[in-house]
């Protein structure tokens, strides 16, 4: 018999967790070097602290997404397993280095960046992102960089000081789709997150954004996103299963087939989005490598 992750089985109103979305217990060499090696440089993986289902495969190929900016995020989006709260004081001006170190010792080539909010700062964290670019640039010949950054409310200041320093791919996360942001995403705005995107097309960056099916959202209501994709210019769409982390998240309403995975897919690049990554285990940062 497969094991599985111990993750909430999680119920919708007609059944169970579908086969298509079991999978195997993170084990290997591989898997326990990167643990070792997160583990031994103090850092957090989103990998970890948001409960991905593809933690065992990412791992199991000396690939993983850093967290940066702590553990704590000052937003509580009901779908999200990690903590929230009011984050220690001040920035860990250590982190870069250790996000540096631990990606040398891994042999990344592709290093990929994310962070919790840091709403009760003006700069967000945003300078962390910018070192963090700067120190993997000057230690790692050839490296590759995408940053999935949070919305910084808006204070474009902030994040003009990533764009200044740029990664080769600017990820910022839709979610879902508009109607549900009251409930899904209650302290972001749509329209806000799409104008962030467009701010970093304008400045040559090449954007992604992702969302997760499964909240209850139409499937009109999804093509009308990726519509606001292509008007917006966003190079790479992700499009993945929306699975519950704990009792206490957002509960889900229903498991999105395959075969609709694969037309949201068709859809979106004959709309005109260059890239979209779309199945049941996608997660922002899945094969990431092939984004930038």
């Amino acid at each position: 018999m497969i094991k599985e992750l111990n993750v909430v089985e999680e119920k919708t109103k007609t059944k169970r967790r579908p086969d298509w979305l079991r999978v195997k217990l993170p084990s290997g060499e591989k898997f326990k070097e990167v643990s070792e090696t997160i583990r031994e440089h103090s850092l957090n993986t989103v990998c970890s602290e948001a409960r991905c289902p593809n933690v065992g495969e990412c791992w199991g190929n000396g690939t993983a997404t850093f967290m940066i900016l702590g553990d704590v995020c000052t937003r509580s989006c009901s779908f999200c397993a990690v903590k929230t709260g009011r984050p220690e004081q001040g920035l860990d001006w250590d982190e870069p280095s250790r996000v540096t170190d631990a990606a040398k010792k891994m042999g990344l080539k592709h290093v990929v960046l994310t962070s919790v909010n840091r709403d009760e700062r003006k700069d967000g964290g945003a300078p962390i992102f910018a070192e963090t670019h700067k120190q993997l640039r000057e230690a790692i010949d050839g490296v590759t960089i995408e940053s999935l950054i949070p919305d910084f409310r808006g204070v474009w200041e902030a994040l003009q000081i990533v764009i200044d320093t740029p990664p080769d791919v600017l990820s910022h996360n839709l979610e879902t789709v508009p109607r549900l942001y009251r409930t899904i995403r209650p302290q972001a705005k749509y329209e806000r997150s799409l104008e962030l995107l467009q701010r970093c097309k304008d400045q040559g960056l090449r954007t992604k954004t992702g969302i997760m099916v499964g909240f209850g959202e139409k499937r009109e209501e999804v093509i009308e996103l990726m519509q606001d994709c292509v008007d917006h210019e966003v190079d790479v769409l992700t499009i993945g299963q929306y699975m519950q982390p704990t009792k206490m998240h957002q509960p889900v309403e229903e498991w999105v087939h395959p075969d609709q995975f694969a037309e949201y897919k068709e859809i979106g690049e004959e709309l005109g989005i260059g890239h979209v990554e779309s199945g049941p285990l996608v997660r922002s940062s899945y094969h990431a490598e092939r984004h930038v």
